[in-house]
């Protein structure tokens, strides 16, 4: 399958950097998507370099197969969530790595699937699920929550000024069925100046994160990376939204640093012990060059850490 048929990804030359990759090397990509980082570091970790491929989208996983096949075994892949990372690495008797990616965005493929509802610009089913083994689809949040539930988390996971609004108008169209109903439902909620962005962006977001539980596995996969990591292990990830980057700058920092006592505690009571360090202690943000040729890399923020 050609190469430009495929997900672009964002930021390769400085995920490459920021993983420090080695000939040699061994690397888990815990968010496997179409392959594309994962196609970046197999080459440059040629000759001998392998890659654990994980992702908890059965159709991705298949795509990538196809796409890197020709590594042979030096790629393996599983079927799963990376909130288990530690289990599915240890399966594969994969332990220590020098690298894990977690690249927390949508895929292409994931916004063009006609089944999945990802996208508010087509009427498909309102489901919203990364696996289908998950029992919760964003259509069971928008025709059972109460509204005051639905403005909480559209609030909260959405940071959407507008929630109570929006969670009104959704209750009073009840039921919705698919993802362009529910749009232009939320469309006619927010009307009012135009908007840099669909004014049912924050909605889909909140709506993505609740049903797949992304935060929660987020904090659960980069906790349990630490001790995959050898010395000298470098952990990248790449955020695109406040919630996500907070909780990966929060987590660096705090492994980062001696001592975490609240500052105003006199004498360190924590015993809490330095696992990480920053590599560069600053934010990495993709080139203007970068924007320009793939506009969905312009919110993307690549954090670097190091075990010692």
């Amino acid at each position: 399958m050609g190469l430009e048929l495929h997900h672009t990804p964002v930021m390769v030359p400085e995920v490459l950097e920021g993983l420090a990759v080695r000939p040699g090397g061994r690397y888990i990509d815990g968010t496997l998507g179409e392959g594309g980082h994962t196609e970046a570091i197999l080459r440059a970790s040629d000759p001998g370099g392998q890659v654990l491929g994980i992702d908890a989208d059965h159709e991705a996983v298949a795509v990538a197969g196809e796409r890197l096949r020709d590594y042979g075994d030096r790629f393996v892949s599983a079927n799963s969530n990376f909130r288990g990372i530690r289990a599915t690495a240890l399966t594969f008797d994969f332990v220590p790595v020098h690298g894990i990616l977690l690249d927390l965005g949508l895929s292409s493929l994931q916004l063009d699937s006609e089944s999945r509802g990802f996208s508010f610009r087509r009427p498909d089913p309102l489901d919203m699920r990364f696996s289908l083994q998950q029992r919760l689809t964003a259509a069971d949040i928008v025709n059972t929550y109460s509204q005051a539930e639905i403005a909480d988390l559209i609030f909260q996971l959405g940071e959407d000024r507008a929630s109570r609004r929006i969670a009104a108008a959704i209750v009073r169209a009840r039921p919705i069925k698919t993802s362009s109903e529910l749009a232009d439902v939320i469309a006619s909620a927010r009307r009012g100046p135009r908007q840099r962005i669909h004014p049912a962006t924050r909605t889909f977001q909140a709506l993505r994160i609740a049903v797949n539980d992304e935060l929660g596995a987020l904090q659960s996969a980069i906790e349990q990376s630490v001790s995959l990591l050898g010395h000298g292990g470098r952990l990248c990830v790449i955020s695109y939204q406040s919630l996500e980057d907070r909780i990966v700058k929060n987590f660096m920092r705090k492994e980062s640093s001696e001592c975490i006592c609240p500052p105003e505690t006199p004498i360190c009571r924590c015993s809490h012990r330095q696992s990480l360090k920053l590599v560069p202690r600053r934010v990495i943000k993709p080139s203007e060059s970068e924007i320009e040729s793939n506009p969905r890399s312009r919110s993307a923020r690549l954090r670097v850490a190091e075990r010692i």
